[in-house]
This record gives C-alpha cells, structure tokens and sequence, in this order.
C-alpha cells in the first residue's frame, strides 16, 4: 500500500488469502482499525475474540496480552457489541418426531421454489423441488421463469 508515494504497508499472497505485514518500522496494528485510539475497550474486546469485560481487566491486571493498554476501573464499551448480542441468540431443535408422517406414497408432498445468482446454459433461474413425505423422493424442475410453477 501506498500514501502519497509512500510505502506504507506490505503483504504477501497465500493462495487466495493476502497477509499484512504490521512488523514494518511505520506499521503497526492499531493503522487497520477503527476506534477511539489504542486504548478503546471496543477495539480490544473484539481482539481477544468477544471476551467480556471483566475477563478483558483481569487479562490487563494479569499483562496476559502484549501491548494491552491499561483500563479505567470504570471503563465501560461506548456501543453493544453486535456479534455478540448475534451469538447470544438461541433457536429451538426441530422435533425428534414429525407429528404427522404420511402412510404411503404421494399422500403428502413438500414443495420448495428457489432461484439462483446465476443462469444455467438452459437459461433456467429457478428451480422448484418436490419431496415425497413418505419416500423422500425428490424431483427437481427447472424453469425459466418463476410463474412457470403455476
């Protein structure tokens, strides 16, 4: 990277992924992110990947983490940590057992109309599954547009 002429950073090319090198004498971490300066909490709880807070000043007491800087008894995160508010978030499990299974074939089919980024050589953008509830035979049907299922 450079800022006017002026080689700021380098990175290397692993297969797909790039690499920063933040050991350059004018580089170093706190450049590639957002936050008040080297001391936000926010920036720090991200870091050490979403701990909460006391466990950030017992990390800090204990100069667990290199170049941790030192936390106001009172220091609080200025915003909610939204990955973390995300992770929080539970969803039920499906049942074991369906309440209703059918008897025999084609009694109860499941269907599904998708679409796709992209078309396939046919031109076809959607697709629609049907799935047999007795069998689970499944038949997939291309379509070209979304108002061919009806």
């Amino acid at each position: 990277m450079k800022n006017q002429g002026k080689l700021i950073a380098k990175g290397e090319r692993n297969g797909r992924m790039f690499t920063l090198d933040v050991n350059m004498p004018k580089v170093n971490s706190m450049l590639f992110t957002h936050g008040k300066g080297p001391g936000d909490i926010g920036i720090w709880h991200k870091r050490v990947g979403h701990v909460n807070l006391q466990r950030l000043k017992l990390m800090e007491k204990h100069n667990l983490v290199g170049g941790l800087p030192k936390f106001g008894t009172e220091e609080v995160m200025s915003e909610v940590c939204e990955t973390c508010q995300l992770g929080k978030q539970t969803k039920h499990p499906f049942p074991a057992q369906t309440t209703h299974v059918s008897s025999k074939p084609l009694e109860m089919i499941h269907l599904d109309v998708w679409t796709t980024k992209t078309k396939s050589i046919g031109g076809c953008k959607y697709y629609v599954n049907f799935i047999d509830d007795h069998t689970r035979k499944v038949w997939v049907y291309f379509m070209k547009h979304k108002g061919e299922m009806f």
